[in-house]
């Protein structure tokens, strides 16, 4: 009788621990889907708040976020290590040849717009330059602010990185004024730094500093410079208005490259990303959205 009756108990266990382990079962989260997203510096901040945000929209997806300037990211992704390179500069025509001679094809993704601001520290008295002058100044020809109208005061040049996507832009369409013949560079005596926070440090402490940032990196400890063509002007500051307008002459797309072959997750996060709820975000950090870009064409 004991016998039977320990056996119906044994059943009667099995019963619940089988119940208690399909529930548990069903409460089980689905498990996340992976995204790996890398590359400039310039691009990080909007893209951490666009990860954060689809997040929270899409609890099962993970995105993973970091820096490390565009030629970073796109590397990453030649080497298929990443799912997503964030770049400040379109790819170059070498970084194609590798990524397709490693069996991946890149698909670029015009995911916003930027202005490179230029600055100096908030008491030097030049409030404008014209494109010359700052191609001079960089390239080591004018090293005194008393020549731009300024004070008797030798100009510290900074400048981002090698492999930052903003110092590739910046000596193509600045320093060489978008003349692919010109072979100008940077002055040997250029302080290089590792990050758009660097650059806004350095300038707001060093009177006789001069830098160039993106428009999303700019604080007010720091004075931006209106930009001209001609030395008669006019000169513009930049803004949204005055990029999308084509009015401020030191503008650019800032992409995303994935593969051809990219998993629908990633291609879907990439749909949202030009949606106007993203682009918002876009706005609020100080970029320009491609919504009002293709508005104003």
């Amino acid at each position: 009788m004991k016998r039977k009756w320990f056996g119906i108990i044994v059943i009667i266990t099995g019963m619940m621990l089988t119940a208690c382990t399909a529930g548990h079962s069903q409460q089980t989260p689905v498990p996340s889907t992976y995204i790996q997203n890398k590359g400039s510096d310039t691009i990080v901040n909007l893209a951490l708040a666009w990860a954060e945000e689809y997040q929270l929209l899409h609890p099962d997806v993970r995105i993973s976020v970091t820096g490390g300037g565009s030629g970073t990211g796109i590397t990453a992704m030649i080497s298929g290590t990443v799912d997503i390179a964030n770049a400040s500069r379109q790819i170059k025509d070498e970084e194609m040849q590798a990524a397709l001679a490693n069996g991946i094809e890149p698909v670029e993704h015009v995911v916003a717009r930027d202005a490179i601001a230029v600055i100096v520290h908030p008491q030097n008295p030049v409030d404008h330059l014209t494109i010359d002058q700052i191609s001079l100044i960089y390239q080591g020809v004018i090293n005194n602010w008393r020549e731009v109208g300024g004070e008797d005061r030798p100009i510290v040049r900074l400048s981002r990185e090698t492999n930052s996507g903003t110092h590739v832009y910046f000596l193509e369409e600045v320093i060489r004024k978008g003349d692919k013949n010109n072979k100008a560079i940077f002055s040997a005596d250029t302080l290089l730094l590792p990050s758009s926070e660097g650059i806004i440090a350095e300038v707001s402490d060093n009177p006789n500093a001069i830098g160039y940032d993106g428009l999303g990196y700019v604080t007010e400890h720091v004075k931006v410079i209106a930009i001209g063509t001609q030395p008669e002007g006019p000169f513009i500051l930049p803004s949204i208005e005055t990029v999308n307008s084509g009015a401020y002459p030191i503008s650019r797309d800032l992409y995303m490259y994935t593969r051809r072959d990219a998993p629908p997750v990633v291609n879907e996060y990439l749909e949202w990303i030009v949606s106007p709820e993203a682009q918002q975000i876009v706005s609020r950090l100080g970029f320009v959205p491609i919504i009002q870009m293709s508005a104003g064409k």
